[in-house]
């Protein structure tokens, strides 16, 4: 089981969060570029699992 913080959606808001922010800079901030691509990658590893097992459990349960 998935504690509360390791969920799809806090990581999919950090994604959003990230990608707001990297947008609404007027000029590159290329000192936390990686850390923001750091964390954006974490959070996408964590949806893109989730929906992974999401789609495992449907099959599973539905056939297909």
């Amino acid at each position: 089981m998935h504690s509360s913080t390791n969920t799809y959606q806090t990581h999919y808001k950090i994604l959003k969060e990230v990608a707001e922010t990297l947008r609404n800079q007027t000029e590159p901030d290329i000192d936390s570029l990686i850390s923001h691509v750091e964390k954006a990658l974490a959070a996408y590893r964590v949806c893109k699992e989730r929906i992974e097992s999401a789609k495992k459990a449907l099959e599973e349960k539905f056939g297909e």
